[in-house]
């Protein structure tokens, strides 16, 4: 008896799975994850979901045909993360792939396989140097002996470059696909170009010509900036299964990131109404995205992707406040709050643009009660210091001993200040 699909049945369920690649495809970013990460990170990922993780992350290992490394790597993670998530393992359309991948995965809880299987005319000459529908054909045969030999692992299929492949033709082989045993299909737009519109467009049509028993998978290159854009088209088109990858690592300039979709659909349950329909469950457990930041600093520091102050949901710029009204009126600038849902409390950063009140409050932040004699003069201090040394940000360390001068009485010197550079509080 075979075991049981967890992906699909959640997919089909209208629950939300998230293809996580940002160990696989991320690869293809120039970075390497070690084996002890990638089980670090599958089980962070999955904890976010607890006890259902394995129903909504599915965790593309690696690909065990690079080496020998790289597949004990992904067998490392099918059998030490097993419990946190569907573990993955990818491969090419070849039977010696099939079974090399199969066997990196053997014997883990909800492990699948993922075949991947040129779909345009361009992919299948550069692939397998063949036209289009006769690749489609021998990955037909492929997944029929891979399903026969998977003994309960689940068997996805990726097209690639479906999006310039013939819609009709993709229809056709989603479905049979499907009806040979296939658990999911990825429909991939590998060279990352496509619109909105046009990936719904997209999926509306590879879904009505496959049937109901397939189940499409998002795989959406941002090389236009449109990965989440084009994702969230997919969703509304009715996918439930996205991949996605932390920080946004995948080849060139990377894919939808993890992160951001996540926190996007499930912060707020009108914005996921908005993508997934009305009457929307997307959750078996609800997400705890107060997990997000220390995982995306994690994979950072394991990576070297940084982490900027424009990096959307997990960046530095995140739960910071530097203006006045800011900081007086904090809910009316920002889209949500930090605090709540990423567990990030406020942090006042003093730059060029202080007011009275910003400064006063990281000079109490560093212990330092100022006398309101005092406030002009530490402003017109951060002020010249930020444009004499061309840097926005004055860091708390040197704040605070000018400010262990200034009310011992020795402050440093600074020219008399400009009306405009002490705004009002």
């Amino acid at each position: 008896m075979a075991a049981a699909d967890v992906v699909r049945e959640s997919a089909r369920a209208g629950r939300m799975v998230f293809f996580e690649e940002s160990a696989r495809d991320g690869a293809q970013a120039k970075t390497l994850m070690t084996a002890d990460f990638r089980v670090r990170l599958a089980r962070e990922q999955g904890a976010v979901f607890g006890v259902d993780g394995p129903r909504h992350v599915v965790f593309a290992a690696g690909f065990p045909s690079v080496c020998a490394q790289e597949f004990e790597a992904t067998r490392q993670v099918a059998l030490e993360a097993q419990e946190s998530v569907s573990p993955s393992a990818i491969c090419r359309g070849t039977a010696q792939d099939v079974r090399l991948a199969l066997s990196a995965v053997r014997g883990a809880a909800h492990a699948r396989v993922m075949v991947i299987v040129a779909a345009s005319e361009a992919t299948a000459r550069a692939l397998v140097h063949t036209g289009a529908r006769d690749a489609l054909a021998g990955g037909l045969d492929v997944v029929k002996e891979a399903v026969h030999l998977a003994d309960g692992i689940a068997v996805d299929v990726c097209l690639v470059d479906a999006p310039r492949a013939d819609h009709a033709l993709v229809a056709e082989y989603t479905g049979a696909l499907t009806a040979e045993g296939a658990g999911t299909i990825v429909l991939a737009d590998t060279v990352g170009d496509l619109l909105p519109g046009q990936t719904r467009k997209l999926f509306q049509q590879v879904a009505e010509g496959a049937g109901a028993e397939s189940v499409l998978v998002s795989h959406l290159h941002n090389d236009l900036g449109l990965g989440l854009a084009n994702t969230l088209a997919a969703l509304e088109s009715g996918v439930r299964v996205a991949a996605c990858s932390w920080l946004g690592m995948a080849e060139r300039s990377g894919m939808v990131a993890t992160e951001q979709l996540l926190f996007l659909l499930a912060h707020d349950p009108a914005k996921a109404a908005q993508v997934l329909g009305p009457g929307c469950t997307p959750w078996w457990t609800t997400p705890d995205l107060a997990r997000l930041p220390g995982i995306a600093r994690m994979v950072s520091a394991e990576t070297g992707v940084p982490l900027t102050v424009t990096t959307p949901i997990v960046g530095t710029g995140v739960a910071t406040i530097s203006t006045g009204t800011p900081f007086t009126h904090p809910q009316t600038f920002q889209p949500f709050d930090p605090e709540h849902h990423l567990g990030l409390p406020p942090t006042v950063v003093l730059t060029h643009l202080a007011s009275r009140r910003v400064l006063r409050a990281v000079a109490l932040r560093l212990g330092y009660d100022l006398h309101p004699d005092h406030t002009g003069t530490a402003l017109a201090w951060v002020k010249d210091r930020a444009y004499r040394l061309g840097q926005a940000v004055v860091a708390d360390t040197d704040f605070a001993t000018y400010l262990e001068g200034l009310t011992a009485g020795t402050p440093a010197s600074v020219p008399a200040p400009h009306p405009a550079s002490a705004p009002a509080s």
